[in-house]
Protein backbone atom coordinates (compact mmCIF):
# COMPACT_ATOMS: atom_id res chain seq x y z
CA UNK A 1 0.00 0.00 0.00
CA UNK A 2 3.07 2.63 0.79
CA UNK A 3 4.48 1.83 -2.74
CA UNK A 4 1.22 2.84 -4.16
CA UNK A 5 0.67 5.93 -2.44
CA UNK A 6 4.01 6.78 -3.08
CA UNK A 7 3.45 6.42 -6.67
CA UNK A 8 0.09 8.26 -6.91
CA UNK A 9 1.82 11.38 -4.86
CA UNK A 10 5.07 10.56 -7.96
CA UNK A 11 2.10 11.20 -10.55
CA UNK A 12 0.12 14.03 -9.20
CA UNK A 13 3.79 15.66 -9.14
CA UNK A 14 3.20 18.90 -11.45
CA UNK A 15 5.87 18.59 -14.43
CA UNK A 16 7.23 21.49 -16.07
CA UNK A 17 6.19 21.71 -19.85
CA UNK A 18 8.56 22.54 -22.67
CA UNK A 19 8.63 24.98 -24.46
CA UNK A 20 7.77 23.02 -27.53
CA UNK A 21 4.28 21.81 -25.81
CA UNK A 22 3.62 25.48 -24.54
CA UNK A 23 4.06 26.85 -27.73
CA UNK A 24 1.34 23.59 -29.36
CA UNK A 25 -1.13 24.80 -26.59
CA UNK A 26 -0.56 28.26 -27.78
CA UNK A 27 -1.52 27.38 -31.00
CA UNK A 28 -4.40 24.87 -29.78
CA UNK A 29 -5.54 27.72 -27.68
CA UNK A 30 -4.74 28.23 -24.48
CA UNK A 31 -3.73 31.35 -23.54
CA UNK A 32 -2.35 30.53 -19.93
CA UNK A 33 0.39 28.52 -21.88
CA UNK A 34 1.89 32.04 -24.14
CA UNK A 35 2.15 33.68 -20.32
CA UNK A 36 3.81 30.73 -19.34
CA UNK A 37 6.40 31.51 -22.38
CA UNK A 38 6.72 34.92 -21.68
CA UNK A 39 7.55 34.79 -18.30
CA UNK A 40 10.34 31.89 -19.11
CA UNK A 41 12.08 34.25 -21.37
CA UNK A 42 11.21 37.70 -20.72
CA UNK A 43 14.43 38.66 -18.35
CA UNK A 44 16.71 36.53 -20.49
CA UNK A 45 15.79 38.22 -23.98
CA UNK A 46 15.54 41.77 -22.12
CA UNK A 47 19.10 40.87 -21.02
CA UNK A 48 20.08 39.78 -24.11
CA UNK A 49 18.57 42.45 -26.26
CA UNK A 50 19.65 45.37 -24.03
CA UNK A 51 23.27 44.29 -24.03
CA UNK A 52 22.62 44.33 -27.70
CA UNK A 53 21.38 47.63 -28.39
CA UNK A 54 22.55 49.52 -25.22
CA UNK A 55 18.88 51.50 -24.18
CA UNK A 56 16.13 49.75 -22.31
CA UNK A 57 12.98 51.24 -23.96
CA UNK A 58 14.09 50.21 -27.17
CA UNK A 59 15.15 46.81 -25.86
CA UNK A 60 11.26 46.58 -24.49
CA UNK A 61 10.04 47.24 -27.40
CA UNK A 62 11.85 44.14 -29.34
CA UNK A 63 11.10 42.39 -26.65
CA UNK A 64 7.80 42.96 -27.03
CA UNK A 65 7.95 42.51 -30.94
CA UNK A 66 9.70 39.08 -30.45
CA UNK A 67 6.97 37.75 -28.63
CA UNK A 68 4.47 39.30 -31.18
CA UNK A 69 6.16 37.47 -33.92
CA UNK A 70 6.37 34.32 -31.61
CA UNK A 71 2.68 34.22 -31.52
CA UNK A 72 2.55 34.83 -35.04
CA UNK A 73 3.94 31.85 -35.73
CA UNK A 74 2.55 29.44 -33.22
CA UNK A 75 0.81 27.65 -35.83
CA UNK A 76 4.44 26.52 -37.46
CA UNK A 77 4.91 24.67 -33.40
CA UNK A 78 5.45 21.23 -35.49
CA UNK A 79 8.59 22.91 -37.17
CA UNK A 80 10.18 24.21 -34.39
CA UNK A 81 12.90 21.43 -33.12
CA UNK A 82 14.12 24.08 -30.60
CA UNK A 83 12.63 26.96 -29.31
CA UNK A 84 15.07 28.50 -26.85
CA UNK A 85 17.11 28.85 -29.93
CA UNK A 86 14.66 30.28 -32.30
CA UNK A 87 13.26 32.82 -29.99
CA UNK A 88 17.07 34.55 -29.69
CA UNK A 89 17.57 33.92 -33.48
CA UNK A 90 14.07 36.23 -33.69
CA UNK A 91 15.71 38.96 -31.07
CA UNK A 92 18.98 38.73 -32.81
CA UNK A 93 17.52 39.54 -35.96
CA UNK A 94 15.57 42.42 -34.87
CA UNK A 95 18.22 43.74 -32.76
CA UNK A 96 20.60 43.88 -35.42
CA UNK A 97 18.18 45.47 -37.56
CA UNK A 98 17.90 48.36 -35.04
CA UNK A 99 21.52 48.92 -35.40
CA UNK A 100 21.24 49.10 -39.10
CA UNK A 101 18.79 51.79 -38.58
CA UNK A 102 20.81 53.53 -35.73
CA UNK A 103 23.43 53.60 -38.92
CA UNK A 104 21.31 54.72 -41.26
CA UNK A 105 19.83 57.29 -39.29
CA UNK A 106 23.20 58.82 -38.27
CA UNK A 107 24.42 59.20 -41.65
CA UNK A 108 21.06 61.35 -42.25
CA UNK A 109 21.69 63.48 -39.21
CA UNK A 110 25.16 63.91 -38.62
CA UNK A 111 24.52 67.27 -37.25
CA UNK A 112 21.90 66.04 -34.34
CA UNK A 113 23.12 66.24 -30.76
CA UNK A 114 23.34 62.46 -29.04
CA UNK A 115 20.90 61.81 -26.86
CA UNK A 116 21.87 62.40 -22.89
CA UNK A 117 19.26 59.86 -21.70
CA UNK A 118 20.96 57.31 -19.21
CA UNK A 119 20.70 53.76 -20.29
CA UNK A 120 20.93 51.82 -17.04
CA UNK A 121 18.76 48.60 -16.54
CA UNK A 122 19.79 46.45 -13.78
CA UNK A 123 17.76 47.25 -11.01
CA UNK A 124 19.86 47.84 -7.92
CA UNK A 125 19.98 45.24 -5.02
CA UNK A 126 19.21 47.68 -2.32
CA UNK A 127 20.34 45.55 0.59
CA UNK A 128 24.06 46.16 -0.66
CA UNK A 129 26.03 49.35 0.94
CA UNK A 130 25.72 52.44 -0.97
CA UNK A 131 29.58 52.66 -1.76
CA UNK A 132 29.03 48.54 -3.25
CA UNK A 133 26.17 50.11 -5.44
CA UNK A 134 28.60 52.82 -6.87
CA UNK A 135 31.44 50.43 -7.47
CA UNK A 136 28.89 47.68 -9.08
CA UNK A 137 27.22 50.66 -11.34
CA UNK A 138 30.77 51.38 -12.17
CA UNK A 139 31.67 48.13 -13.38
CA UNK A 140 28.18 47.61 -15.04
CA UNK A 141 28.68 50.77 -16.92
CA UNK A 142 32.62 49.98 -17.92
CA UNK A 143 31.19 46.59 -19.22
CA UNK A 144 28.68 48.42 -21.15
CA UNK A 145 31.23 50.54 -22.34
CA UNK A 146 33.28 48.01 -23.29
CA UNK A 147 30.34 46.19 -25.19
CA UNK A 148 29.57 49.31 -27.34
CA UNK A 149 32.94 48.89 -28.88
CA UNK A 150 32.90 45.35 -30.37
CA UNK A 151 31.12 45.12 -33.94
CA UNK A 152 27.44 43.63 -33.64
CA UNK A 153 28.70 39.81 -35.01
CA UNK A 154 31.40 39.88 -31.87
CA UNK A 155 28.64 41.61 -29.47
CA UNK A 156 26.23 39.05 -30.05
CA UNK A 157 28.34 36.29 -29.93
CA UNK A 158 29.83 36.56 -26.59
CA UNK A 159 26.74 37.61 -24.93
CA UNK A 160 24.90 34.33 -25.71
CA UNK A 161 27.72 32.38 -24.92
CA UNK A 162 29.11 34.49 -21.48
CA UNK A 163 25.65 35.86 -20.44
CA UNK A 164 23.06 33.71 -21.90
CA UNK A 165 24.67 30.36 -21.14
CA UNK A 166 24.28 29.08 -25.07
CA UNK A 167 26.02 25.99 -26.24
CA UNK A 168 28.22 26.98 -28.98
CA UNK A 169 26.43 24.84 -31.37
CA UNK A 170 22.97 26.72 -30.43
CA UNK A 171 24.52 29.51 -30.88
CA UNK A 172 25.76 28.39 -34.10
CA UNK A 173 21.86 27.87 -34.95
CA UNK A 174 20.91 31.24 -33.92
CA UNK A 175 23.51 33.15 -35.86
CA UNK A 176 23.73 30.80 -38.84
CA UNK A 177 27.36 30.18 -39.01
CA UNK A 178 29.94 27.19 -38.53
CA UNK A 179 30.80 26.40 -34.61
CA UNK A 180 34.11 27.19 -35.70
CA UNK A 181 33.62 30.91 -36.66
CA UNK A 182 31.40 31.20 -33.37
CA UNK A 183 34.50 30.03 -31.66
CA UNK A 184 36.38 32.48 -32.97
CA UNK A 185 34.25 35.54 -32.91
CA UNK A 186 33.72 34.87 -29.15
CA UNK A 187 37.87 34.66 -28.36
CA UNK A 188 38.28 37.36 -30.03
CA UNK A 189 35.65 39.26 -28.35
CA UNK A 190 36.62 38.13 -25.02
CA UNK A 191 40.33 39.55 -25.99
CA UNK A 192 38.67 42.88 -27.03
CA UNK A 193 37.11 43.62 -24.15
CA UNK A 194 39.72 42.41 -21.51
CA UNK A 195 41.88 45.03 -23.05
CA UNK A 196 39.24 47.47 -22.94
CA UNK A 197 38.61 46.91 -19.37
CA UNK A 198 42.26 46.60 -18.57
CA UNK A 199 42.81 50.04 -19.62
CA UNK A 200 39.50 51.16 -17.36
CA UNK A 201 40.71 49.30 -14.44
CA UNK A 202 44.10 50.85 -14.65
CA UNK A 203 42.27 54.32 -15.25
CA UNK A 204 40.58 54.23 -12.04
CA UNK A 205 43.91 53.34 -9.97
Amino acid sequence: MRESAAGVRVQRKQRTPADEELLKKVHEGDPGAFDMIVKRYKMRLLNFVFRFVGDRDQAEELVQETFLRVFRERKNHERISNFSTWIFTIAGNLAKSELRRRKRWRFFSLDQPESEEGTEFEIPDESQRPDDLTHDRMIERAVEEAMETLSPKYREAVILRDIQGFAYEEIAEIIGCPVGTVKSRVNRARLRLQEELKEWMEGIQ
